[in-house]
């Protein structure tokens, strides 16, 4: 009789490498939300009007009224898509309902409408800028305040710039510095953007209140309507049917016409489903909230300035000065002083140079984000998501879309109109694809939505989406009239997106053999547990350990700072990896959307290899984000480490990461631990800050002191039972309430007691975690730096 055997499967040499479904973000209110995507919309009121009435004439005004009541429409489908993904964007709207052909021709036509943002933006910014300083030249010039070399005189005219050069100039140097800016990774603020759309409404409100006043004083008219006899198309505006005999009958077809040279006019509804993700709960009340506030905003500001300026300029001046200036020429021609004019057009200025170079920025990082979420899903190569060595950014997709901005304001030449034509290619065709693929989902996704489009009806059980439908049938028409009417825009946006179709697919097929390839390394190496969210159980680490960060295989100098000073017996390290994801990326991702590139997993094969160079045991973890440092923090607070450790930034002080880190941290909601952030040279020095309110470390100075006193106060009597502790309270509640007597006399005596730099020494250890933590939360960052021995 046989004896039972018990047998056990040999253990997995595989590393566990732990990878979170969830996204760490950021999350922002629904009126930041609105001022981000404010002000890319917001650019369009400074150009549109200008570029509408070259090719439509004097009705030019009533279109563009027309395109933003209608963007409350195109704004409704977004918030429908977005209810429906957490990406929301057009990309992956268009893949879900029509696979992934429409949805490279779709993002094909976005990116031709993000690569023009840039240098329309900032040709306008230019021509605004341009006009004001050849306004000054002539107003100097009438006070003969000019050289005698600059002055007008017989055969000498005044001196002016060049409108179009000297726009195409200066768009290009904008340009120039917000691709140094992005690719050492700026920082996306939306506090920045709630500033510049504040400064923007007090402007649009003096703009609006002065207009209408000026409109009463003066006795304008209202422009003729938009009738067929009153539209007169410029040979530019009638594209191949320049010269047909369709012309003359254009009727309906010709208010078509119109509206499709004026829909430029509500650009910008991609970066409502970028800033998606990011807005705060209740995240589909929010959203709406923010489309409102988006639609009512720009149609005021954009629709109220056109219609004022075709009202109070001249019909000569309107047509051959300020065509790409209009809000700067409206401010000219108001009722008042001229004094109050040049001053209110500077002002005009200012504002639209923070808004429409702010559109550069948005333009650059809502194109790189579109590219971003290509390769992550395998579209494009390695090669373009492969960080730069010193910044780690996508590097190679920035330049890809400097190039093409750069090349497109070197060929139009600072030419508003050209570009304008142009532009309403990829603004419509992105509309018309998504409002489509809607439409599609409509009947093959029947689950639960947050929001429809209205309105519905209901026949029996089919449900009919009129209000889509009808927005579809608008855009699809008003694409296809684009085509004929914009000879420009049609060539040079077909072989734009053919180009790039032509890229995406040949990447693709490439891609396909080389991630078929990382996923049978990477199953080889490491084991992937995939889990929604990150905890201690997730990741199965113990309180009151050290998280090291870690983004190049190449220089692993602060892992290797971390475990020569941590016993992995009595403390887990942690290695994290954060994965950025592109701007309007998911909030969740399965593992079938987590496609690890070449890059990452040496990065965790050389975690690995330092670790069992030490003979040390490390966790791994990655972590998809928005934003590194709330990642990092987010992270830091739900694996209940004590230490985080990072290496020195190359775009970046330390003293730079540890603010990042300490607004982060003030981020983070309650209860948050107080933990240490080192940051580490490749010499092997740090610098420790202390986040969190912590326990002052004393100077022995100072400890004396504390004694001295506390063995003179008890030699009275009454006080016998005093400690060393409510000497210290005693003299911080006086300097409390002295300082809100003397407080300048205070700042001044405390400069001489400042200490030079002294913090206690410090280990890696659970046992120095609550002494360690230090308050950043009231902005004072304690440092102390040390040799690469560790002490401090």
């Amino acid at each position: 009789m046989a004896t039972p055997k018990t047998t056990h499967a040999p253990m997995s040499d595989r590393v566990r490498l732990v990878v979170a479904s969830s996204v760490m973000l950021t999350f922002i209110s629904f009126w930041r939300a609105a001022a981000i995507v404010l002000c890319d919309l917001g650019s369009s009121a400074f150009y549109a009007g200008g570029i509408a009435e070259e090719a439509v004439g004097k009705a030019a005004p009533w279109f563009i009224l027309g395109v933003m009541l209608f963007s409350f429409a195109v704004r409704a489908v977004y918030v429908e898509s977005c209810s429906m993904f957490t990406r929301g964007g057009v990309y992956r709207v268009v893949k879900e309902a029509l696979g992934g052909t429409f949805a490279k021709l779709s993002v094909s036509a976005l990116m031709f409408d993000y690569i023009l943002t840039g240098p329309i933006s900032g040709v306008s910014a230019g021509q605004y800028i341009t006009g004001l300083l050849n306004e000054l030249i002539a107003v100097c010039n009438n006070h003969g305040w000019l050289p005698v070399d600059l002055t007008a005189r017989p055969g000498h005219p005044l001196f002016q710039f060049d409108m179009n050069y000297t726009s195409a100039l200066f768009a290009a140097a904008v340009t120039i510095y917000y691709w140094w800016e992005n690719l050492k990774g700026i920082e996306e603020s939306s506090e920045k953007a709630m500033k510049v759309m504040q400064i923007t409404t007090v402007m649009v409100v003096i703009l609006l209140i002065w207009g209408v006043y000026s409109v009463f004083v003066q006795g304008s008219h209202l422009p003729p309507l938009p009738t067929a006899s009153n539209m007169s198309f410029s040979q530019d505006a009638l594209g191949f049917l320049r010269g047909t005999k369709f012309v003359p009958v254009l009727g309906l077809f010709g208010v078509l016409m119109a509206f499709g040279h004026s829909v430029l006019a509500m650009s910008g509804e991609e970066s409502l489903a970028q800033v998606n993700r990011e807005i705060e709960h209740p995240k589909l009340k929010n959203l709406k909230r923010a489309a409102i506030v988006i639609a009512i905003y720009s149609l005021v500001f954009t629709g109220g300035a056109t219609l004022l300026a075709s009202m109070l300029i001249p019909d000569y001046q309107r047509t051959h000065i300020y065509q790409d200036n209009l809000i700067a020429g409206l401010a000219m021609f108001m009722t008042g002083p001229e004094v109050l004019k040049i001053a209110f057009r500077i002002f005009v200025v200012i504002v639209g140079f923070l808004i429409l170079s702010g559109a550069i920025n948005t333009s650059m990082i809502g194109s790189t984000g579109v590219l971003m979420r290509v390769a992550e899903d395998g579209v494009l190569t390695d090669w373009f998501r492969k960080p730069h060595k010193r910044f780690g950014t996508s590097h190679r997709i920035i330049n890809l879309v400097f190039g093409l901005q750069m090349f497109t304001i070197l060929i139009t030449r600072g030419n508003v109109i050209m570009l304008g034509e142009a532009y309403a290619f990829g603004v419509i065709w992105s509309f018309t694809f998504n409002s489509l693929a809607m439409l599609v989902l409509r009947w093959k996704y029947h689950g639960e939505r947050g929001w429809k489009v209205p309105p519905n009806i209901r026949v029996g059980k089919t449900e009919i989406p009129v209000g889509l439908a009808s927005v579809f049938l608008v855009l699809l028409t008003t694409a296809i009239v684009n085509l004929f009417t914009k000879s420009v825009a049609t060539v040079s946006g077909i072989v734009f997106a053919a180009a790039f179709f032509v890229i995406f697919s040949i990447s693709e097929k490439r891609n396909q053999k080389q991630h078929a390839l990382n996923a049978r390394q990477l199953k080889e190496h490491f084991q992937l547990d995939h889990q929604d969210v990150v905890s201690r159980e997730t990741v199965k680490v113990r309180p009151g350990g050290v998280m090291v960060t870690m983004r190049d295989a190449a220089n692993p100098f602060a892992l290797k700072w971390a475990l020569s000073r941590t016993s992995t017996d009595e403390q887990d390290v942690v290695v994290l990896t954060v994965r950025m994801m592109g701007a309007g990326g998911p909030e969740f991702l399965g593992p079938e959307d987590q496609i690890f590139s070449e890059h990452e997993q040496m990065v965790f094969t050389k975690a690995i290899s330092v670790a069992e160079s030490f003979g040390k045991r490390v966790s791994l973890l990655v972590v998809p984000a928005g934003d590194i440092f709330a990642a990092l923090m987010q992270t830091a607070n739900s694996l209940e480490v004590d230490s985080v450790v990072s290496g020195l930034s190359t775009k970046m002080s330390a003293e730079d990461q540890a603010f990042h880190i300490g607004q982060a941290w003030e981020a983070l909601p309650e209860p948050k631990r107080q933990l240490n952030f080192y940051v580490i040279n490749p010499s092997g020095e740090s610098k420790v800050y202390y986040l969190g309110p912590h326990a002052p470390s004393l100077r022995p100075d100072d400890v004396q002191l504390v004694h001295r006193l506390w063995l003179n106060l008890r030699r009275d009597p009454s006080i016998q039972d005093l400690h060393h502790s409510d000497i210290i309270t005693y003299a911080l509640t006086r300097l409390a309430s002295q300082y809100a007597r003397e407080k300048q006399e205070i700042i001044k005596d405390l400069r001489g007691y400042k200490s030079s730099d002294y913090s206690a020494p410090l280990k890696l250890g659970p046992s120095e975690s609550v002494l360690t933590a230090a308050g950043y939360s009231a902005l004072g960052v304690k440092q102390g730096p040390s040799d690469s021995s560790g002490k401090e």
